[in-house]
């Protein structure tokens, strides 16, 4: 495996877990001097103050794994595209709202010689309708501009609404002409399309974070 790829992802994710901790740091200091008393109602449903105590804490970290995760992979995976087509040629863009005026513009993860436009998740849970018309929207929007709309998502949900959702975007892509990969297709589609094998990449950094006990 080409080891100039895989330092930049290892050095992007050295940076996403400093700038992860910092956050939580910082956020279960200020957690120290935050008003409980809403811990009366977790009372009044059989949850004790340490179990509040617990469910708060985990429930901000979750907030910001959530995000820094998804940045991450998304950041991940366009490096594997630029390691192929070069900055130039493999790059985020926006683009003018053509068909509404809310948004003004459409932002595209990783436009590829400027016709392929990539549309980049680590995971989508989401159980809002609203959420196929918007992407609806979208991807019409980026069709319209000459380009090909194709999402890869790495992760796929689990609760039953929220995979409805996804069947439906997938639906929409192929529709239109586009493409949807998820799972295992996702990952496979960025090795077969930049010759870079994500998945081990971020399986061999996570081996080695266990080894050196850097997930304590």
């Amino acid at each position: 495996m080409d080891k100039d790829i895989k330092n930049k992802i290892r050095v992007l994710a050295n940076k996403y877990a400093d700038n992860l901790k910092i956050k939580v740091d910082q956020r279960v200091e200020d957690m120290q001097l935050d008003n409980k008393d809403h811990y009366l109602v977790y009372r009044v449903l059989g949850v004790t103050d340490q179990e509040g105590d617990l469910v708060d804490l985990y429930q901000n970290k979750g907030r910001f794994l959530y995000k820094y995760a998804g940045s991450f992979l998304e950041e991940a995976a366009t490096i594997c595209f630029i390691h192929k087509f070069g900055e130039n040629d493999a790059k985020k863009v926006k683009i003018d709202n053509t068909l509404g005026i809310r948004p003004k513009q459409y932002e595209i993860d990783c436009l590829v010689n400027s016709k392929d436009a990539h549309e980049i998740k680590w995971r989508d849970a989401t159980t809002d309708g609203d959420h196929i018309t918007k992407e609806h929207n979208r991807i019409q929007v980026i069709k319209k501009a000459g380009y090909k709309p194709i999402r890869v998502m790495f992760f796929y949900p689990n609760r039953s609404q929220a995979i409805r959702i996804q069947k439906t975007l997938e639906t929409l892509y192929h529709g239109i002409g586009g493409d949807y990969y998820y799972g295992n297709s996702a990952w496979n589609y960025v090795e077969s399309y930049t010759g870079v094998d994500l998945k081990t990449i971020l399986e061999e950094i996570a081996t080695e974070n266990l080894e050196n006990g850097n997930n304590d």
